[in-house]
C-alpha cells in the first residue's frame, strides 16, 4: 500500500483505477512492456470491454520462447503492426506459427529517424512539448493508418485476441486504442485515463531510455523527459484535430475509417457484454 501512495503523489499523469486494476491488466512478459488488456472499461450504456480479446503493448522484436507461450495461451492470432516500413524491418516483431501479421505504415515511414534527427537541436520542454502536438494534430494519414486495424477486428473469430502495437506503445498504439475505445462506446475520461496509464506502465524503461538518450545522443534531458509522457494534452490534440476537420469524431470514423453504423454495432456487440 505505501508504494501505492508513493506512485499517485509522484507520477502525474497516473489515475488510483489505472493502478489498481494493473495486476489483471498487465500482461507481464520478459521481452516485452506496456503490454495490457484492454478489458474491462465500463461504457456509456453500461456495458464492458470484454477481456481477453484485445491486447495493446510496445515492442515485441524481442519476445522470449516462454512470452510467445503467453500470446499462445491468450489466443492472440493477429498482430496490428504499426510502426514504418523500415521500422518493422529493423527489429521484426516476434511471432507464433500462423499468426496474422498486419503492418499499418501509413504516416510512420522514417518517423524514428527523422525525429532524432529534430530533437537533437531542441532544448527545451516546450520546444519538445510543440513537436508532440504537431504529431499528434496530424490527421491525414489516421484513416489509412486505423483503418486495417478496425477491419480485422471485425473478422476476428469470438475464440481469437487481437494485439496491436507500435515502438512504445505511447503514441500511435495510444490514438489506435482511443479510436477503438470511442467507438465502442467507452467516456472520454475513460478513454484518456487508458492513455495515460502508459506513464505507469513504462515508468522504469522511460527512465532508462530517457540516460541513454541523454549520454549518447546528447539530446537535452528536459525534451527527452517531456517527450516520453503520456500526457492528456497530447491525446485531446488529436481528437480536437479530428473534430476540426470533420466535425465530430463519429464523422471521421463513419467516414474515412468506413466504420458505418452496421459496422460499429458489430464491434461493439462483438468486444462488449
Amino acid at each position: 500500500m505505501k508504494h501505492l501512495f508513493i506512485l499517485l503523489a509522484f507520477l502525474p499523469f497516473i489515475t488510483s483505477a489505472q493502478i489498481a486494476d494493473s495486476s489483471r491488466r498487465q500482461v507481464i512478459l520478459q521481452g516485452a512492456i506496456n503490454f495490457r488488456d484492454l478489458g474491462g472499461y465500463t461504457t456509456t450504456d453500461g456495458r464492458h470491454v470484454r477481456w481477453d480479446r484485445i491486447y495493446r503493448s510496445a515492442d515485441i522484436s524481442k519476445l522470449t520462447d516462454s512470452d510467445l507461450l503467453v500470446l499462445k495461451d491468450r489466443h492472440i492470432s493477429s498482430v496490428v503492426d504499426l510502426r514504418g516500413v523500415n521500422e518493422s524491418k529493423q527489429a521484426p516483431d516476434r511471432l507464433n506459427t500462423n499468426t496474422e501479421y498486419i503492418l499499418c505504415p501509413a504516416g510512420s515511414d522514417n518517423t524514428l529517424g527523422d525525429w532524432m534527427k529534430s530533437i537533437a537541436s531542441l532544448r527545451t520542454a516546450a520546444e519538445g512539448d510543440s513537436m508532440m502536438r504537431v504529431f499528434y494534430a496530424k490527421t491525414d494519414i489516421l484513416a489509412d493508418r486505423y483503418r486495417p486495424f478496425f477491419e480485422r477486428l471485425l473478422e476476428l473469430r469470438d475464440d481469437q485476441a487481437l494485439l496491436f502495437h507500435c515502438i512504445a506503445g505511447k503514441d500511435r498504439t495510444g490514438i489506435g486504442a482511443a479510436l477503438l475505445l470511442y467507438t465502442l462506446g467507452v467516456p472520454y475520461e475513460t478513454i484518456v485515463q487508458d492513455y495515460t496509464a502508459t506513464n505507469y506502465y513504462r515508468r522504469e524503461e522511460n527512465e532508462r531510455s530517457m540516460k541513454s538518450m541523454v549520454q549518447r545522443a546528447h539530446i537535452a534531458e528536459p525534451v527527452v523527459r517531456g517527450m516520453m509522457g503520456a500526457k492528456r494534452e497530447y491525446i485531446e490534440t488529436t481528437f480536437n484535430a479530428i473534430k476540426q476537420q470533420y466535425g465530430s469524431i463519429d464523422n471521421f470514423l463513419n467516414g474515412p475509417v468506413g466504420l458505418d453504423a452496421a459496422k460499429r454495432k458489430a464491434l461493439q456487440d462483438k468486444f462488449l457484454q
